[in-house]
């Protein structure tokens, strides 16, 4: 049986895409306080990039159902031995309670996650720029959370919005040239001159690209990587 000082085993449901489950596990490290190997934290990672496609389930209505693959990542990852399981994807979390209902462990919500962190770091926020696939705008997964707390969510005006998706595609295919780069600015640009105080990068590809970023911003990814460390870690 394990005890109070074992430290806990991340599972990942990742592959959504492989390069975001990459850059997660890379902060997982770069943030963890660490002198040696053993200071690191232990991570068993379905890296599935077979999972069905988000985009073509929910924008283009032609797709599998991702639900499924997902519940069975994570009874996988819960039986091979993690302790609790995330999804570093958050159009995916349309399907999280396939995932969660599928396991007796933990499901870190990352929707919810990162909604709680924005108002308790900003407690007076009004008005939030979201930048994320056109798919999570039509699911209102974060509109619900932060209209809850009366906050504004801001999206880049539509052609905006149709350029941000061929920028999180080109991600996907392994481009973050300078021409995707110049495209991301501009739309940050939107979401500011609309009246964002805060952006949040709700796309785990968006967070490969953001580092440039000047104006404020909570980054999804980097904010899952700190709840992993601080779950596995008992912080």
């Amino acid at each position: 049986m394990k005890n109070s000082t074992y430290e806990k085993v991340a599972g990942i449901l990742g592959g959504m895409g492989p390069e975001a489950t990459v850059d997660l596990l890379n902060r997982i490290i770069q943030l963890t306080p660490a002198t040696d190997d053993n200071d690191h934290v232990r991570c068993i990672i379905d890296n599935n990039p077979k999972v069905p496609s988000r985009i073509k389930a929910l924008i283009e209505h032609v797709g599998e159902n991702p639900g499924p693959c997902m519940a069975e990542m994570a009874q996988k990852l819960e039986e091979w031995g993690a302790d609790f399981l995330c999804i570093p994807c958050n159009t995916a979390h349309y399907y999280y309670d396939y995932a969660n209902n599928a396991v007796s462990i933990p499901v870190v919500n990352l929707i919810d996650l990162t909604v709680k962190h924005v108002l308790e770091t900003n407690p007076e926020i009004k008005r939030v720029g979201v930048l994320c696939s056109t798919a999570v705008i039509s699911t209102k997964l974060y509109e619900n959370g932060f209209g809850e707390m009366n906050v504004e969510v801001i999206y880049p005006e539509e052609s905006f919005q149709t350029s941000l998706l061929e920028v999180i595609k080109s991600i996907k295919a392994g481009d973050t040239g300078a021409e995707v780069q110049s495209s991301f600015a501009n739309i940050v640009t939107n979401v500011i001159e609309q009246g964002s105080e805060l952006i949040v990068i709700a796309c785990t590809e968006l967070g490969i690209i953001s580092n440039n970023v000047s104006f404020p911003l909570a980054d999804a990814t980097k904010i899952l990587a700190e709840e992993i460390i601080a779950r596995a870690k008992h912080v």
